[in-house]
């Protein structure tokens, strides 16, 4: 198994074709996620799968005014449950382990065809109330999902050895 090819191919997309994803696509990319690792297997994360298209326009102000959001055939509001659980680390685990679910979903919609984009900035208290989602869930992510009308630009990273180090820290 290869998952480079998908890892290098992902790109965060800012235009959709006015095409539906198909529902066998999409359970395949929602399976992904719900085979995601979590810590203590709390599986913490919720996925508001918004296809409805006067609902997505209604996301758009609430996304910072970002069109593409409407645009999309598919948004996937990604939430935590549990979101005040703490990891022996210091970290809460919800928001790391949605990151996690909403990565192998960015990947397996490579896999179908797809792209996504990964939207930070919105409001997370419009996003709610839209959608009907609970005080005590945290709105965590916003992505769009649907088939590319753009295409990714060159890939900007910084070097191996400004990321990682060996045994200890020597940056």
């Amino acid at each position: 198994m290869d998952v480079l090819p998908e890892i290098v191919q992902r790109y965060s997309c800012r235009a959709y074709q006015d095409k539906p994803v198909e529902q066998d696509k999409l359970d395949r990319i929602l399976e992904a996620a719900r085979l995601a690792p979590s810590a203590r297997n709390m599986q913490e994360w919720r996925f508001v799968v918004v296809r409805d298209a006067a609902l997505r326009k209604k996301l758009v102000p609430a996304c910072s005014n970002q069109q593409f959001v409407g645009q999309a055939p598919v948004v996937i509001v990604a939430c935590g449950d549990m979101a005040d659980h703490v990891m022996r680390c210091g970290q809460h685990s919800a928001p790391i382990d949605v990151a996690i679910a909403l990565e192998h979903i960015a990947l397996q919609a490579v896999r179908e065809g797809l792209a996504t984009c990964w939207i930070g900035s919105f409001f997370a208290d419009q996003v709610r109330q839209l959608l009907g989602i609970p005080e005590h869930i945290a709105v965590i992510e916003v992505l769009p999902l649907g088939y590319p009308a753009d295409q990714a630009g060159p890939k900007k990273r910084v070097s191996m050895g400004e990321i990682a180090c060996y045994d200890r820290w020597n940056f």
